[in-house]
């Protein structure tokens, strides 16, 4: 005796070997044996046998016209195996009842199942839009594997590339349009990304990478609304210091500037002078907005999205020749020993003398120019005194750490000959030490100043938003908390305020503390455990790290378009670990094939092969190790 039953979804049929009260051991052809439920169970044979049944079943089953099925079932719940006899006029053996039970399952859109072996007849309405719901399915995917075949010959259906660019950022995976093209790439073994530009969505990488981001941050550009800028109502005294700005050959922000005087033989009195946008920009007020939603100025070669509109930057920038408020912060030192002997800060306008540039200066103002008073050197007056105190805020900042700072790797600032989004554009790459003078110089004084703003304000009783290091742990928060890297008691960015939202946040409360002292908790934008402080710092540090990301993606790009236009065959470059390589020419970490086991720093050449501009890889080789 054998039995045909239906088992998750499928029928089978199996030669019963024995029967309990709710369950029937079977065995299969190949003689294994199971249990399987009796409820499952929609009738017993004695022949054929269960192969030879299910065989001839689905045959006969194959050929029975569904329509006619359909037009031979009454409107009403049914048996199968009784509308078997029906509907072949005499009473069916098991092929054919299990042939009309196949043919019914196998329609859902006819027959509507209603329990084991009954199935009711569709509603004529019901039936047409179900068949209608499947021919547009058919059509479909017959109209997607037209569209696959023409991708996969390297054709892009017109009607994709209407939407393709979507496909990059935020695909609508319900649409027959991503769906085709989903079915190639998986088709075609590849990549969404490579895919698109090899059926020119993107004309090159850069295109793709720099679409990529902005529609994913500036989707509606990065223009700004029309804006009028408040009255600003502060009359701040005039500084009666020189200042002088000091920064790179493409900065068109100036943030900052510094003043020095001597008061006797060793004592100097040094003045750190903030650009003041605070003042135009009031919690809650358009601009507010405008710079909460950046966050930060986005910087790439050849191209930047400023935080703020140029009005505000042309306000407050501290342009040489023009007046500008700026928050100072004035402190005075002996020389000698390095004792602060006094702290100021103070709100007032500026007249900044110059703004002077890293790449006029570098050459000339080195270490030993800078300490020999006999050297001639172009503004040695404000230079000199200024490095002196540097050098001693920086040794007693390495006495905190217990460590001097490693400061010995070599930046570089991108210049582009050409639009920023022609991979063609000439890139020239300077070299710039972080150890350099100037540049340890003025990193000390805006560490100075965000350390001391940061105790302004935490002796004020004011929040503010500070960076802190501890335990290998950076984090932001809204309390003064030491930063154990550079080795200060509490570190609030302060100092770039036209450039990132948490300095402007930040020169809002200083600003409340300057003007108005112990009564600055009663008018300070923000107050103790203002909620709104831990959300700026949750968006700030999500959007400054991907600008960040994005900044370093783009400097990687026109790198690798760098050592191309140099026609790089062979270069060298320092171990950093295993097979993890930082070339000696350009700002470039590459993990490289076939290095053998080196310590840290060994030199070595390596071959290029090639340049994946998509997935910003250099293609390379081990040559030799370099022999000193």
């Amino acid at each position: 005796m054998h039995v045909f039953f239906e088992e998750s979804g499928d029928f089978k049929a199996e030669k019963i070997f024995s029967r309990a009260e709710t369950s029937l051991q079977t065995e299969t052809e190949t003689g294994r044996r199971r249990k399987i439920r009796a409820s499952n169970v929609l009738f017993e044979f004695d022949s054929p046998a269960p192969a030879q049944l299910l065989q001839e079943a689905k045959s006969m089953a194959d050929d029975i016209d569904t329509d006619f099925l359909w037009e031979c079932a009454p409107q009403e719940d049914i048996d199968a195996i009784e509308f078997a006899e029906e509907y072949f006029g005499h009473k069916p053996n098991a092929i054919e009842k299990a042939a009309l039970i196949m043919a019914i399952h196998s329609a859902p859109a006819y027959f509507h199942r209603r329990g084991k072996g009954r199935y009711k007849p569709a509603p004529p309405d019901i039936l047409k839009a179900a068949l209608a719901a499947i021919e547009k399915k058919e059509q479909e995917a017959k109209q997607q594997q037209q569209w696959i075949d023409s991708i996969k010959q390297g054709v892009m259906p017109p009607e994709i590339a209407e939407v393709a660019e979507s496909f990059l950022i935020k695909p609508d995976k319900n649409t027959l349009q991503w769906k085709a093209f989903e079915a190639a790439v998986k088709e075609l073994q590849t990549t969404p990304e490579k895919l698109l530009l090899e059926l020119k969505v993107w004309p090159h990488a850069l295109a793709l990478h720099q679409y990529r981001f902005m529609s994913t941050h500036y989707p509606k550009g990065t223009g700004f609304p029309d804006i009028e800028l408040p009255d600003i109502k502060a009359s701040w005294p005039k500084a009666e210091v020189t200042a002088y700005t000091l920064d790179d050959s493409q900065t068109t922000e100036f943030d900052d500037a510094l003043s020095v005087s001597l008061i006797d033989e060793n004592t100097v009195r040094v003045g750190v002078h903030i650009a003041a946008p605070a003042l135009a920009v009031q919690r809650g007020s358009q601009l507010d907005e405008i710079a909460r939603k950046r966050m930060s100025t986005v910087y790439t070669p050849g191209f930047k999205v400023p935080m703020l509109p140029d009005e505000v930057i042309n306000e407050f920038s501290l342009v040489a020749g023009k007046t500008k408020p700026a928050v100072s912060l004035y402190v005075e030192a002996n020389l000698e020993t390095g004792e602060i002997k006094s702290t100021e800060t103070r709100l007032e306008s500026i007249t900044v003398k110059a703004n002077l540039f890293h790449r006029d200066l570098r050459d000339q103002a080195t270490q030993e120019a800078l300490e020999n008073e006999n050297e001639p050197l172009q503004y040695g007056e404000w230079l000199r005194p200024l490095w002196r105190f540097s050098r001693i805020l920086s040794a007693k900042r390495e006495e905190v750490r217990g460590k001097p700072e490693n400061n010995n790797r070599v930046e570089y600032l991108f210049e582009l000959e050409g639009p920023h989004t022609d991979p063609n554009s000439r890139i020239t790459l300077i070299a710039r030490p972080r150890n350099a003078p100037l540049d340890k110089m003025v990193a000390e004084y805006m560490i100075m100043a965000n350390n001391l703003w940061g105790g302004l304000l935490n002796d004020s009783g004011l929040p503010g938003i500070y960076r802190s290091q501890q335990a290998m742990r950076t984090r932001m928060t809204t309390h003064a908390l030491p930063h154990e890297i550079i080795g200060v008691d509490q570190y609030a960015w302060s100092t770039s305020p036209l450039r990132r939202y948490v300095d402007l946040i930040n020169q809002s409360q200083i600003i409340a503390a300057a003007e108005h002292g112990v009564t600055a908790r009663l008018v300070a934008p923000f107050q103790p455990k203002d909620a709104d402080l831990y959300a700026i710092i949750g968006a700030f540090d999500a959007q400054y790290s991907a600008l960040g990301a994005y900044q370093q993606q783009m400097e990687r790009y026109w790198v690798l378009r760098w050592l191309q236009q140099e026609a790089c065959k062979t270069v060298s470059g320092s171990i950093i670990r295993d097979d993890l390589i930082r070339l000696d020419n350009a700002p470039l970490v590459v993990k490289v094939p076939g290095v053998p086991e080196l310590e840290r720093g060994d030199k070595v050449l390596i071959d290029i092969l090639g340049f994946n501009e998509l997935d910003l890889e250099l293609e390379s080789r081990f040559n030799s190790v370099i022999n000193e």
